[in-house]
């Protein structure tokens, strides 16, 4: 009973983001949308998350939401930043690969982490080891020993809102 409730979760969920893809909600549409919504949950034999029903919570989109709008606006200062450098005459850049500690626990925050991190212009993850993220930074500014500084700098506007949505 519980491998068919899982498996009508996991047709609900791939439905909806087919209806979300269409945009239609003409017969055929909802017809071929739910058959494949049901074959691809058979197919996928348990790749979704196991708790994917966590992602429906209304305060889950709301912290996401504003996770966007945090990453948004990072973006906009990150790209300024990197502008700066390029038209600058003296070119002040100091590449190098930080190393930064994460608290996020779960594989699904982290991921959203280091892909926040590399959305941002002037930062690249590299790897992501354990609860250590690489990362390569355009201008390093302070020592790289102070993983403290390079972590609140780099992962510490983005981790609030991703362990609202993930933890």
């Amino acid at each position: 009973m519980e491998k068919f409730k899982r498996k009508l979760l996991d047709s609900i969920i791939i439905f909806v983001l087919w209806l979300l893809l269409t945009w239609s909600l003409d017969w055929q549409g909802l017809v071929v949308g739910g058959v494949l919504a049901i074959l691809f949950s058979l197919g996928l034999a348990g790749l979704l998350p196991r708790n994917a029903e966590r992602f429906l919570s209304p305060v889950r989109w709301f912290w996401t939401i504003v996770h966007a709008i945090i990453l948004g606006f990072w973006i906009i200062v990150a790209n300024f930043d990197v502008m700066f450098r390029v038209l600058h005459p003296n070119l002040p850049i100091n590449p190098g690969i930080v190393k930064i500690k994460t608290t996020l626990q779960s594989d699904e925050a982290k991921t959203f982490l280091a892909n926040s991190i590399t959305l941002t212009p002037g930062t690249l993850t590299v790897d992501i080891i354990d609860d250590w993220l690489y990362v390569h930074w355009i201008n390093v500014h302070e020592r790289l020993e102070d993983t403290e500084a390079m972590t609140r700098d780099i992962a510490g506007r983005f981790e609030p809102t991703l362990r609202r949505v993930f933890d």
